[in-house]
Formats: C-alpha cells, structure tokens, sequence
C-alpha cells in the first residue's frame, strides 16, 4: 500500500520556503548558524514551523543538524559537489531523451529559459535556470525518475549558487541551454542528451575540478 505523505501546514510551508530562497539566492550562506529564535522573529511566527521547516530542510540536505553546532546551512565541496552532480549525470540526461523521444511538450523550458534571459538580479536567474532544467527533466514520462531528480534539486542549486559566487558564468551557460533546447525541440534526443550531458558535467567540472567526475563517453 502506498503511503500519502503528510501535508505542511501553511505557516511550515511558508517558512520553509522562505529560508529556502534565502539560501539558494546567497542570502544565508554555507555554514551559517540558523537560530530559531530569529527566524521567528523574522518570519512573525512562532518557533513551532521554523523548526519544522528546518527538519524539513535537513532531509532534501540543505540544512545540517548537530546535537553541538545547532543547525546551519550546509557547507558546499568537491565531495558534495561530485555525489550529486553524479546522480544528475547518471539521471538528467536520460531523462531529457525519453522526453524528446515520447514528443513531450517543452514550452515550460522554453518560457524558463526566456524568464532567465530577461532576469535583472542573480536570484530571480537562478529560479528560472532551476525550472528549465526541471522543465527538461519532468515530462520523461516516469514519475519516479522525476521525483528521483527533484531529490537532489535543491542540492544542486546550493552547489550552483556557491560556484556563481565565486566565478559568474551565466552568459556560457545560457549558451549551453539555448543549444539544448534547440536539440530538444527538433527532436534529437540523443544529441541533446550528450549536450545536457557535457553541460552538467564541465560547469561542477569548472566549479571544482578536485569533484574529479568523467564525462564517460557520453560527450
């Protein structure tokens, strides 16, 4: 029997995404401490959802929770860089060509990418540049390779958003995801496949070459 997941209630939920976007925007840093009594204060709740959406933030490993240390944004490296960029090479292409294959509709991607391009600030791209790759992604037509990639969604943006810190390389990557797209939308799977592919692997590659991921064959 499948089990229905709990609702978050709506004072959680809001919290949660709050500190969500505070930490995939910059705004709440790797390492920084994350106080629930500040929060609170912040947000007008009380402790109650802001733990809640912290436990809820520690299990998609965005948030780090210790008996010692409280709970903090969690630190970004090559050894977290290389786990998850792994299951997005493993994963995201893959599914990118089944959704090519099955015809699905891109326009969602395709909308992302315009909202990306037209973007005035670093957090308003980010958002977009995360819904295209899910608008890539989404429609393979398995559900559960699709929830598989959503796991490590927020993950990936944390890495992202630590990389871009450092080196801002929006215009390169705009460039990969127009080719993309472009593959995508006159339905060569395999060719956007191997372009998405070689995208997520040279920019973890650029951002932390100590990650040490293949492009195994698939470039």
């Amino acid at each position: 029997m499948t089990s229905v997941p709990t609702p978050i209630p709506s004072r959680t939920q809001f919290v949660l995404e709050g500190i969500k976007h505070r930490i995939l925007t910059g705004q709440l840093t790797p390492g920084q401490a994350l106080v629930e009594t500040e929060l609170a204060a912040q947000f007008g709740v009380s402790k109650t959802p802001v733990r809640e959406a912290l436990k809820t933030l520690a299990g998609t490993g965005l948030v780090v929770m210790s008996q010692y240390k409280g709970v903090t944004v969690r630190l970004v490296d090559a050894d977290m860089a290389r786990e998850v960029y792994d299951v997005r090479l493993l994963l995201e292409p893959e599914a990118l060509r089944r959704a090519v294959q099955r015809g699905a509709s891109l326009d969602a991607a395709r909308d992302a990418l315009t909202r990306a391009d037209a973007a005035i600030d670093t957090a308003e791209r980010s958002l977009a540049n995360r819904e295209f790759h899910r608008a890539l992604y989404l429609p393979c037509g398995n559900p559960l390779l699709g929830r598989m990639l959503d796991e490590v969604r927020d993950q990936a943006a944390l890495v992202s958003a630590v990389a871009w810190a450092a080196s801002p390389s929006w215009e390169r990557e705009a460039g990969e995801h127009r080719e993309i797209l472009r593959l995508a939308l006159e339905g060569d799977g395999e060719g956007a496949a191997r372009a998405l592919h070689s995208h997520i692997a040279s920019f973890v590659q650029r951002a932390f070459p100590e990650a040490g991921l293949e492009q195994e064959g698939q470039q």
